[in-house]
């Protein structure tokens, strides 16, 4: 049981010390990402919705035959 928990202490000084050589990406980048990936998200859903429209007509004209 004592080897767990100094097995356990071992891993949270590691992952301490690793913690404080992660390079953040800065704010401005932040922001600038997460607009990006909000514009592409909202560039996507309205293709689908527009080949969702096509394909909607196209099958009511399969329908009508």
């Amino acid at each position: 049981m004592n080897d767990a928990m100094e097995s356990i202490k071992t891993y949270f000084k590691g992952v301490k010390a690793e913690w404080g050589r992660i390079s953040w990406p800065e704010r401005r980048q932040i922001v600038a990402e997460t607009i990006s990936v909000i514009v592409i998200v909202f560039v996507f859903t309205i293709a689908i919705y527009c080949m969702d429209l096509i394909f909607k007509g196209l099958l009511s004209l399969v329908n009508k035959i």
